[in-house]
C-alpha cells in the first residue's frame, strides 16, 4: 500500500478540491474541506506527505484524505488511487474479480465512465442528428461537443443496459448508479433516451451524472432530466463545469455563475472560463462551501451570479442574495439583456457580449436595494417612508462603513429625500443597533453582516488533552518533537536518548514513545513517518503526531544550531526537574542519616549540578 500512498502527491490529490497556497517552510494553505472556517488553518505537507487542520484536527495522509472527503472504504480508497497512478493491484484469494472485489463507488465510477463514452459515441450516429441540430442551433459544433463530453442517448428501451451488461455490470449496479430503471416487468431498462446528454463531473473530474435534454415532442418527459440521487450523484453538491472551471477560478479569484449546462458551454467558448451552473436544483449551501474552497475567501474575490432580466430571473436573484452573508468574496449580479441567457447573447451578438455581460456587473446588495425601493410608490410621502424602512436594512448591514455611507447617499436620492443626512442617520443607527445586538458582518470588504447567531459559537473540540502552549517548556518540548518528525537527521542520534521522563506533556510522551518504537530517529528510513503513526496507540496519539509532522517549525533557518538549541532545552530542564527531586530528597533525609545513603545521594546531587553547567556552558557539545 505504501507504493500506492507515494505514487500520488499528497498536494495533487487535496488540490482537487480547494485552492492551496504558500504557508511558508514548504507546506501549503488553504480552506479545510471538513468544517466551515473563515481562514485557512488546514495545512499540507507535500514532503511528508501529510495534512492536518489546526482548527478541527483532521489529519492523515493521502488515503485518510480521500476516505474522509469521499466517505470511501479503506479498500475503495487504495483502488481508487492505484488506478490514478496506474497500478496494477493485486488481490489475494483468487486474484481480481472486478464485480466481486471492487468496491462499490469505484464500480459505480466505472460505469458512468463508460456510460459517458458509449453516449459521446452515439452523438455521431444518424439517429442522433436531431441531437446534432439542436447543438448547432445553439452556436455549438463538433469541437465544442467533444470538449464537453456531450453525447446522445439512442430511443430504444436498453441500448446502454445491455451495453454495460457486456462490460460486466450486474442489473443491482445499474439501477444503482442511476443510468437504468426497473420496467414494469422488473427487468432494468435505460433510464434516459433519445435525449441530448451531459456529462455531470465532480470536482476531480470524475462523471457522477447526466443531464439529458428532451429532443422529441412525443417525449412526455420533462423538458431536462436529471440523474436521481445516487451514491455518487447529490445535486445539492455538484456544480456543473467546475471540473473545468477551477483552476481559473482559483487563479482569478471569480467564478460566474449561470443557469444551465448550454450557457456554461457558451461562456467557456466566449472565453468566461470560471462559469459554472447548478444540476436543477436552486444554488445553496453545499454549492456555496465548493466555491468558498476554491475561492480562498480573500477580500479580493468575486462570485458573479447571471439571470436573465423576467421575473423569474429577479426572483433568482434575491434568492441569492439571502446566501450573500455566506460568502467572503463579494457578490455580483449581471442581468442579461432582453431576457436573453447567455447561451443566446453569444449567439445573436458574439463572444464579446457575453464577456461585456460579465464585466458589466453590479454588487449584489445594490441589486437588492433597488428592487426592494422599485416595490414603492415614491411620489407620496409614505411610499418613501415605506421604501426607506425597506432598504434602509440592506444599507445598514453593509460592513464597509465608507460604502455603507455611500450606498446611504444613495439610497436618498433614489428615495427623492432631500434631507441626505436623515437618511444616512437612520442607516447608522440600525447598524448599531445590530452591534449592539451581537451581530457579526461577515468578512470582506463591503460585505453585508451576517444574520445575529443564535448562541456563541463553540471552539472545536480538541481530541487529546489541552496543551499550556504559553509555557516555554511545552514549547520547546514540542519543537523539539517536531524537529524529531520533520527533520529527524539534525536531531540524531542524541534524540534517540532521551527517555519518555524528559517530556512533561502526556501526548508529548506518547509520541516520544511512538518515534521510540517506530525504530527512532537515527537513520530515519524513508517511510519513517509512516512507521509513527502506526506505532500511535490510537487516534487521539496519531493526530498529535501528525499535527505536529505538519506544522511549521518555529524559526526560519532549521538547522543543527537550531535543533542542538532545543535538545539542550529540554535535557537541560529535565536535569534541573531532577535536581530538584534529589534536592527534597536531601531534606527528607533529616539530621541524622544513613552515612552510606548520604554519600550516595550528595554525590548523585553534585554529577547533576555538573551536567547542568556543562549544558549551559557548552550546549550541545555537553549532550
Amino acid at each position: 500500500m505504501k507504493a500506492v500512498r507515494d505514487a500520488v502527491p499528497i498536494d495533487a490529490v487535496v488540490s482537487e478540491y480547494l485552492q492551496l497556497r504558500n504557508a511558508g517552510g514548504g507546506n501549503l494553505k488553504g480552506l479545510c474541506p471538513f468544517h466551515d472556517e473563515k481562514s485557512p488553518s488546514f495545512q499540507v505537507s507535500p514532503a511528508k506527505g501529510l495534512f492536518y487542520c489546526f482548527g478541527c484536527q483532521e489529519g492523515g495522509d493521502t488515503v485518510d484524505f480521500v476516505m474522509k472527503i469521499d466517505h470511501l472504504s479503506f479498500a475503495e480508497t487504495i483502488e481508487r488511487l492505484a488506478a490514478q497512478a496506474g497500478i496494477t493491484l493485486r488481490y489475494e484469494e483468487g486474484g481480481y474479480t472486478p464485480g466481486r472485489q471492487q468496491g462499490e463507488r469505484i464500480r459505480l465510477v466505472e460505469a458512468h465512465k463508460h456510460a459517458a463514452k458509449f453516449y459521446a459515441e452515439q452523438l455521431g450516429s444518424p439517429e442522433a442528428e436531431i441531437g446534432r441540430q439542436f447543438l448547432a442551433s445553439r452556436g455549438f459544433g463538433q469541437d465544442a461537443a467533444e470538449h464537453f463530453g456531450v453525447g446522445y442517448s439512442p430511443a430504444g428501451w436498453d441500448h446502454l443496459t445491455r451495453f454495460l451488461r457486456g462490460k460486466g455490470f450486474s442489473d443491482k449496479e445499474l439501477i444503482l448508479s442511476g443510468l437504468a430503471q426497473e420496467s414494469r416487468g422488473g427487468r432494468p431498462i435505460d433510464r434516459f433516451r433519445g435525449r441530448l446528454m451531459w456529462p455531470i463531473r465532480d470536482i476531480t473530474g470524475e462523471v457522477v451524472g447526466f443531464g439529458a435534454r428532451k429532443l422529441r415532442d412525443d417525449d412526455n418527459g420533462p423538458k431536462y432530466l436529471n440523474t436521481p440521487e445516487t451514491p455518487l450523484y447529490r445535486k445539492s453538491q455538484v456544480l456543473y463545469g467546475i471540473d473545468l472551471a477551477k483552476k481559473d477560478i482559483a487563479k482569478t479569484s471569480r467564478a460566474v455563475v449561470v443557469e444551465g449546462y448550454t450557457d456554461v458551454m457558451a461562456c467557456h467558448l466566449a472565453g468566461v472560463t470560471t462559469a459554472i451552473a447548478t444540476c436543477g436544483t436552486a444554488f445553496a449551501g453545499d454549492h456555496i462551501k465548493i466555491l468558498r474552497r476554491l475561492l480562498m475567501d480573500n477580500s479580493g474575490a468575486e462570485v458573479v451570479f447571471t439571470f436573465d432580466g423576467d421575473a423569474a430571473g429577479q426572483k433568482a436573484a434575491l434568492r441569492a442574495f439571502e446566501d450573500d452573508q455566506k460568502f467572503a468574496a463579494e457578490t455580483s449580479i449581471a442581468i442579461t439583456p432582453g431576457g436573453m441567457d447567455p447561451c443566446e447573447l453569444r449567439l445573436a451578438e458574439g463572444d464579446a457580449a457575453v464577456q461585456a455581460l460579465v464585466d458589466s456587473r453590479t454588487p449584489l446588495f445594490a441589486f437588492a436595494i433597488r428592487h426592494v425601493v422599485g416595490r414603492h410608490n415614491l411620489d407620496t410621502a409614505e411610499g418613501r417612508a415605506a421604501a426607506l424602512e425597506a432598504a434602509a436594512p440592506i444599507v445598514s448591514n453593509i460592513k464597509n462603513s465608507s460604502i455603507q455611507h455611500e450606498y446611504a447617499v444613495q439610497l436618498a436620492g433614489m428615495l427623492g429625500i432631500l434631507d441626505t443626512q436623515f437618511v444616512v442617520r437612520r442607516v447608522g443607527q440600525l447598524a448599531k443597533w445590530a452591534r449592539d445586538r451581537g451581530q457579526q458582518p461577515a468578512p470582506g470588504r463591503g460585505r453585508a453582516a451576517a444574520p445575529p447567531a443564535p448562541a456563541a459559537p463553540q471552539e472545536p473540540v480538541r481530541r487529546g488533552p489541552a496543551l499550556n502552549l504559553r509555557s516555554p517548556v511545552a514549547l520547546t518540548e514540542r519543537e523539539l518533537l517536531k524537529l524529531a518528525l520533520q527533520r529527524p537527521e539534525l536531531v540524531a542520534p542524541a534524540f534517540d536518548a532521551y527517555g519518555e521522563d524528559e517530556f512533561t506533556a502526556a501526548p508529548y510522551v506518547a509520541v516520544r514513545r511512538a518515534i521510540e518504537e517506530a525504530g527512532g530517529v537515527t537513520g530515519a528510513p524513508a517511510d519513517y513517518l509512516t512507521r509513527v503513526r502506526d506505532a500511535a496507540p490510537d487516534d487521539t496519539v496519531r493526530a498529535m503526531i501528525t499535527e505536529l509532522a505538519v506544522e511549521a517549525i518555529r524559526h526560519k533557518n532549521v538547522d543543527e544550531v537550531y535543533a542542538g538549541i532545543q535538545l539542550v532545552q529540554v535535557r537541560l530542564r529535565a536535569v534541573e526537574r531532577r535536581i530538584q527531586e534529589v534536592q527534597g530528597s536531601l531534606i527528607r533525609l533529616g539530621s541524622r542519616p544513613d552515612p552510606e545513603h548520604l554519600a550516595a545521594v550528595q554525590n548523585e546531587l553534585w554529577v547533576l549540578e555538573q551536567y547542568a553547567r556543562s549544558l549551559k556552558d557548552r550546549g550541545a557539545a555537553a549532550l
